[in-house]
């Protein structure tokens, strides 16, 4: 039978029912998922789908990212709600190139780890895999794991497999409705000018999963535990001076102005600090900085391209403003700007919740 999988969460649950039910059924699973959105977030959920399929000794099998494809299905549908039409043209997408994956393979019988999920309606997933049993000849395997405390139970699984969790369904139109609901930051759509990995990124768990399976190759033993921080994103720094002129900056990480925009100009200077007279803003030089951080750019724009390591800036910025707490606009300059001054900084900091990864022995993530 192959079973196309969508994560872990949903396919471990899944798979060990399978095996309980069709003793006699060799499974295969087949990761085919297009509509995971970024590409990083993909790779995060296919990794950990490796691990549980090797776990419980299924051959695995990896799809297409054919996301130019899958975008093309559902034109149109972007704002369908989650159930809607474009569930349906997804869930036909996936089923027709999971078929014909069968067929290719001379399998008689698919279904989908998408039948436990929560997010999806089991109806629309029958009547797709019926339609597509009749078009391609592949019997559609039609489960409830759900009823009967199932859900329950997987969630059981899931915490004692220490399965990634994922917190939205995977693709882009989901994602922006569900995080428009919430009020909350987008923030799985950035990524640092830089190519920096931040804190809470998609990057930062897959680095974090990766570490876990070297672990586990090694026998040794660890612990997955959620820890709640300040998080930080910034979307633009610009700083001009008169009318017009453009003046290289950078800004310290959790660095963040009120309403985004000051006018004003350097009013004091003390200990290599030069400060602003408006919204606690403080200038420093790259001398400076490249003397506090031990580092040698030659100019900001090298240093907003290749900045060094998130807790190199932190700890600068607890030295420059004597607590790890402060949001202070810390903005570094290659000399110290003098005249009528705007800084233009578009940043958010808030509340999050990231992983860490605690090895038993070891109390550092």
């Amino acid at each position: 039978m192959l079973v196309h999988i969508c994560c872990s969460v949903d396919s471990h649950f899944f798979l060990e029912k399978l095996q309980r039910d069709f003793p006699d059924e060799k499974l295969t699973g087949f990761f085919y998922d297009p509509n995971i959105h970024p590409y990083s977030e993909y790779r995060l959920r296919y990794l950990d789908v490796q691990r549980s399929c090797r776990k419980l000794g299924i051959d695995l099998i990896e799809g297409e990212y054919d996301f130019e494809t899958w975008m093309d299905a559902v034109r149109g549908l972007e704002n369908e709600p989650e159930k809607g039409a474009r569930c349906e043209v997804c869930f036909d997408r996936r089923f027709e190139v999971s078929a014909q994956k069968a067929l290719e393979l001379g399998e008689k019988k698919m279904t989908t780890t998408l039948l436990v999920s929560p997010l999806k309606s089991q109806q629309q997933l029958k009547h797709a895999g019926e339609a597509f049993e009749k078009e391609h000849g592949v019997e559609f395997v039609f489960v409830d794991y759900r009823a009967g405390g199932g859900t329950q139970d997987q969630s059981r699984v899931t915490k004692e497999q220490q399965l990634y969790r994922q917190d939205y369904c995977g693709c882009l139109f989901g994602l922006t409705l569900q995080r428009g609901q919430q009020e909350r930051l987008m923030d799985e759509m950035f990524s640092d000018i830089s190519g920096r990995v931040l804190p809470a990124s998609i990057e930062e768990r897959l680095a974090l999963y990766e570490r876990r399976m070297a672990l586990e190759e090694k026998g040794i033993a660890y612990r997955i535990v959620k820890q709640k921080f300040l998080n930080y994103r910034q979307f633009s720094c610009r700083l001009v001076r008169g009318k017009s002129e453009v003046v290289p900056a950078y800004a310290l990480p959790y660095s963040t102005l009120p309403r985004k925009r000051a006018n004003g100009k350097i009013v004091d200077s003390m200990n290599d600090i030069h400060y602003f007279n408006r919204d606690d803003i403080r200038f420093v030089t790259l001398a400076v900085y490249n003397e506090k951080t031990g580092s040698d750019y030659e100019n900001v724009t090298q240093l907003i391209y290749n900045p060094p390591g998130l807790e190199t800036e932190l700890s600068l910025r607890q030295a420059l403003c004597d607590t790890p707490y402060d949001l202070s606009p810390v903005i570094i300059t290659e000399d110290v700007p003098r005249g009528k001054l705007t800084l233009f900084l578009d940043a958010k900091a808030y509340e999050d919740t990231k992983e860490r990864l605690i090895v038993h022995g070891n109390n550092h993530g």
